[in-house]
């Protein structure tokens, strides 16, 4: 019986939202109005597509690409000129500030309630290299004790060399430590790959078939550690037994 003590987590999809209301803005100003609303019914159901078509072992800059297509296709927005000009406006701010700068309102207190139940909290991102500075700028730097972007390590998820640098940068020991990301591909198979446990944010509940627990958010986060996955957590509690991840 495995006692957890480490909890890694992905950024985007986990802890960090894109903006959709930029998003509408910027194509507003083109003539094309979105309601934000759909883009953000949009966005899961856009990840899960790159997921299941396999996407998922292109470099994370390029999925980002399809990831922004897929939500407009998905919201009934067609792919004309000027949306590709609203959206290379898009990813311009993305390289410069982060679009995924939304942190719902369950992320902070989910996150004072894992600290405050004694896990260490690392974040194992693919990201742009602008993590560390997104972080900072909406109050989430402080509740980890490792912030790894993908960007500045040469590699990304799902190698099992990212998950070897946030263990040693964290001290935490593989078989203590849960992965929690949202898309399959990229955090299941590339925790486990690591030897890690791994937990799958799946907001929309698109992944029925998966072998892995899921949780909505990461409000439920420590009750799927020590219950669904039959493990302890850092201060010895222990929950129902279940099928291990």
């Amino acid at each position: 019986m495995a006692r957890i003590r480490t909890l890694f987590l992905d950024a985007g999809g986990v802890l960090v939202w894109p903006n959709w209301n930029r998003v509408a803005d910027v194509l507003r100003a083109r003539g094309i109005d979105v309601d934000p609303a759909r883009l953000v019914d949009a966005d899961p159901i856009a990840r899960y597509a790159l997921n299941e078509a396999q996407v998922v072992p292109a470099p994370d800059q390029q999925r980002s690409k399809s990831f922004f297509e897929l939500v407009l296709l998905e919201a009934g927005v067609d792919l004309t000129d000027a949306v590709e000009s609203a959206l290379a406006e898009v990813r311009a701010y993305h390289r410069r500030e982060n679009l995924w700068e939304i942190v719902p309102p369950f992320v902070k207190p989910a996150l004072a309630a894992l600290r405050e139940a004694g896990y260490q909290l690392v974040v194992v991102s693919n990201a742009n290299g602008t993590l560390h500075k997104l972080f900072d700028r909406v109050g989430l730097t402080p509740f980890f004790d490792v912030i790894i972007d993908s960007e500045l390590e040469g590699v990304e998820k799902p190698d099992r060399r990212i998950f070897e640098i946030a263990l040693e940068r964290s001290g935490a020991a593989r078989e203590e430590t849960v992965h929690t990301g949202d898309l399959y591909e990229i955090d299941v198979v590339g925790a486990r790959g690591a030897g890690l446990h791994a937990v799958l944010v799946d907001e929309a509940w698109l992944y029925g078939e998966a072998d892995c627990p899921r949780i909505r958010t990461i409000a439920e986060l420590g009750a799927a550690v020590m219950g669904r996955m039959g493990l302890m957590g850092p201060m010895g509690r222990m929950g129902r037994m279940g099928d291990p991840c």
